[in-house]
């Protein structure tokens, strides 16, 4: 994979990372730009206006990594649970690309809404709902505007990220049940959606990131990507962590590869790509993190790495 980046093996091709101001959407619009893609990047924070996140992170800061990597960032704001704004998002790369062969549906928001551990009646009922409206209302609003110009020319890619295997959250309560319910209707949504685009030679997936060290993240164990690993003396498992870019890696490896058809309406995880396809993470390791879940952290044995990472 490293390889076919380096060659620029996107070169030519559109993809649209629908959430890259931060997080997952910023790593795989990265990847995407340093394969040689022009990537459309939007989100609803920019230099001259905030969303109610009170973040740093900005669309256009993900765009110019996009062009220091050798692609093209394009940024534009955009509310996606408004359809008004998709569609005229879509219209704009019509006019100006023609095309669009990438679409990731990384939108999410949702950090500050949900409540830990807490039965719904427990819950604030609007953060709740709101939270299901920006992980499940904006993917299908952005699906809706933006598949028909993907299935325009056959081999189009759509991914939907989320937090979690199919398998894992089928069988693990995910924190509340607003929660659980929006990563996994993530995941049926891709399976949903790839039976429709497979007769027009278009693929859809699921992703999940493993624990990821997102600006967020980073933030709330009080470290920085150089020191991430300060956090281990209180976050022991953290250990087991990749950045942004993994996952990143893991959507270009995809979009790279002409038989990615033997993928369509599967979930999908970075750790596990990382080891069909061989790319690594920043620090050259491949961390998978939902095998290590589920066999070293879930069954609550001490943090250990050797052999997940």
């Amino acid at each position: 994979m490293a390889e076919a980046a380096g060659k620029k093996a996107l070169a030519g091709r559109v993809a649209l990372v629908a959430g890259a101001t931060r997080g997952a959407g910023r790593g795989i619009a990265a990847e995407l730009g340093a394969a040689g893609a022009t990537v459309y990047v939007t989100g609803r924070t920019t230099r001259e206006q905030q969303s109610e996140y009170g973040r740093p992170e900005t669309i256009d800061e993900t765009a110019e990594l996009v062009d220091r990597l050798g692609g093209h960032g394009i940024a534009v704001r955009v509310d996606h649970l408004l359809p008004e704004e998709v569609r005229a998002l879509v219209a704009r790369i019509r006019a100006e690309a023609g095309r669009l062969d990438i679409l990731v549906n990384d939108i999410w928001g949702g950090e500050k809404l949900f409540e830990w551990n807490k039965p719904v009646w427990h819950h604030d009922l609007a953060n709740g709902l709101r939270l299901l409206r920006l992980a499940i209302d904006t993917h299908l609003i952005t699906t809706h505007h933006a598949l028909p110009l993907l299935i325009e020319r056959p081999g189009g890619l759509l991914v939907e990220v989320t937090d979690g295997t199919s398998d894992y959250n089928a069988d693990h309560y995910r924190i509340n049940p607003f929660y659980d319910l929006a990563k996994v209707a993530v995941n049926r949504m891709a399976w949903a959606h790839a039976r429709d685009l497979e007769p027009h030679g278009a693929v859809a997936v699921s992703l999940t990131p493993g624990w990821m060290r997102s600006e967020i993240m980073l933030d709330t164990f009080g470290v920085t990507e150089a020191s991430w690993r300060d956090a281990l003396a209180t976050v022991p498992h953290f250990a087991i962590s990749e950045t942004p870019r993994f996952v990143g890696r893991a959507v270009a490896a995809l979009a790279c590869d002409a038989d990615r058809a033997r993928w369509n309406g599967q979930s999908l995880s970075s750790g596990a790509l990382a080891q069909v396809y061989g790319f690594t993470d920043l620090d050259g390791s491949r961390p998978d993190a939902w095998r290590y879940l589920v066999e070293v952290q879930d069954k609550g044995r001490p943090a250990d790495v050797t052999g997940y990472r």
